[in-house]
């Protein structure tokens, strides 16, 4: 029987439900992850947006919860979003104990479940290579955010070059089931402009993966692992060069990649 999804549908759907489930069992490890919970970007975050005590921030893909706890003590309210219950349970318990001026609401990015022109601040850290469709998670981004608003994207990024994108994002789906594609910064910005978000600042990082626990985040089987490393070895020699791949007696040591923090005002027309 024909329910009337496509097969673009069922892939989207498949894709989120991997989400759900990578993110629900390892939901503690990303509360906790050194990379996620204690980058400098949080406190750039508050130097940048600088929030006020009478706003309502919507932070989308909350994870861990790093970005939600950086700016609850600045604003009246923040509503800290998830698409996965197990990992917005874990972060709100976590939290609960330490702001009474936040809301928990389990959401798709990529449908937001609220009026539009409601956020001062919109924020989305270290998530959206996991969103199928980016465009859609832009265009409800600037739907609810106010005119004059603020956004703030931050995300892993490709370089511009296509044999390099390649190898990255087949680097991360080997990893992690639930990587959908990290944008290039080019990307990103054509998407940014035909949303009506006006970039006003932005910044290009580097980022150190420790490659032991990285790796153990997300995978689930020494071969899945296995896969991981031998497609980190077979880097020819510009890649290993470009993602500073160390290698040790054969053991993986660390690897850089590309991520990019910009912040955008919400035309108003």
């Amino acid at each position: 029987m024909n329910d009337g999804k496509g097969a673009d549908d069922l892939m989207e759907e498949q894709i989120k439900e991997k989400v759900k489930d990578v993110f629900g069992r390892n939901a503690d490890k990303y509360r906790t992850s050194e990379i996620h919970a204690q980058g400098d970007d949080l406190a750039l975050l508050v130097e940048w947006l600088e929030p006020q005590e009478t706003w309502t921030v919507l932070d989308i893909a909350t994870g861990g919860g790093h970005v939600t706890k950086a700016l609850a003590p600045y604003v009246q309210t923040v509503f800290s979003t998830d698409l996965t219950a197990q990992m917005l349970e874990n972060t709100a318990n976590h939290l609960d104990s330490l702001f009474e001026n936040i809301s928990y609401v389990i959401a798709d990015a990529e449908a937001l479940p609220f009026l539009s022109h409601r956020f001062d601040a919109v924020v989305c850290r270290i998530a959206p290579h996991h969103f199928p469709n980016p465009e859609k998670f832009i265009q409800e981004a600037a739907r609810v955010l106010k005119p004059n608003g603020k956004f703030v994207l931050i995300d892993n990024i490709t370089p511009e070059d296509p044999k390099l994108a390649e190898f990255m994002n087949q680097t991360e789906k080997l990893r992690d089931d639930s990587h959908a594609r990290c944008l290039s910064k080019a990307e990103w910005r054509g998407l940014l402009r035909s949303s009506g978000l006006a970039e006003s600042k932005s910044l290009d990082r580097k980022k150190t993966f420790q490659y032991p626990t990285w790796v153990a985040r997300t995978t689930e089987s020494e071969e899945q692992v296995e896969r991981v490393k031998q497609h980190l070895l077979s880097a020819d020699e510009e890649t290993a060069s470009y993602f500073s791949l160390k290698v040790q007696n054969g053991d993986i040591q660390s690897f850089v990649i590309d991520e990019w923090m910009v912040m955008c005002t919400k035309k108003e027309n």
